[in-house]
């Protein structure tokens, strides 16, 4: 009995051990080739610039190439469509944001269930978001630019990286909060240019694409991660 216990005991270890040997191993493997990171929005914007920075990183510390490839168009879903239908063998990877779950709700015709298709990794880290203006604008804080607003309906655009995407969304919610009339202008790019010269008035957007603008004009304000309003800061060519 004592041999059989023994023996038995021997296998189970043997049969828990196995799946940490071969993960292990697959582990060391990986990276055997370069991998695709792929992107949902165009060049220059905060998704893109965050894969960037991890891209290289990963690229540094796993001896392999990891390659950006920007696919946008339709709020993420052709980057993402890519990556649901690649291999599934670990070298497309998505770098996904708060719109896969948004058009998951968006759009009523998707070719993939995002929840069904695509699994998380790793999270990479949260983006806070902040209210600019063109500082040409004669408003100095929120107040200011909301009576501004409501004296002016109608008169003021407010910049998106697309319809439907979290820009957009916040734009939206804010004309909901704050009872104002903003015309909407989504964008398939970076709207950044427009905003400076004016053509664009206002824009909700992650702080990655607009701080080194916000900080030439010396914005007091900037927001923390944790904070669940925009912060208001003007922007400049300056």
């Amino acid at each position: 009995m004592s041999f059989r216990r023994r023996k038995f005991l021997h296998l189970v270890a043997v049969a828990l051990t196995l799946p940490f040997v071969w993960r292990r191993v697959w582990a060391q493997a990986y990276p055997a080739r370069p991998v695709r990171i792929i992107v949902g929005f165009p060049a220059g914007v905060a998704p893109d610039i965050v894969a960037r920075v991890i891209g290289q990183a990963l690229s540094e510390r796993l001896g392999q190439q990891f390659v950006i490839e920007n696919r946008p168009g339709a709020g993420s879903n052709i980057g993402t469509e890519i990556v649901v239908r690649a291999p599934p063998d670990g070298y497309t990877i998505l770098l996904a944001v708060s719109s896969g779950a948004i058009n998951a709700t968006l759009y009523s015709n998707l070719g993939f269930n995002f929840v069904r298709d695509i699994a998380p990794v790793a999270m990479i880290g949260l983006g806070p978001f902040v209210m600019v203006v063109n500082s040409k604008l004669p408003t100095k804080s929120v107040p200011e630019f909301i009576a501004y607003a409501k004296a002016n309906p109608g008169k003021i655009n407010f910049a998106s990286q697309g319809t439907g995407l979290a820009s957009h969304l916040m734009g939206e919610l804010f004309k909901m909060m704050a009872g104002v009339n903003l015309v909407h202008v989504p964008y398939s790019g970076n709207f950044t240019a427009d905003l400076l010269s004016g053509q664009m008035q206002v824009a909700f957007v992650p702080i990655t694409n607009v701080i080194e603008y916000i900080r030439m004009v010396g914005c007091a304000r900037l927001p923390s991660p944790l904070q669940s309003a925009p912060s208001f800061c003007p922007m400049s060519q300056r």
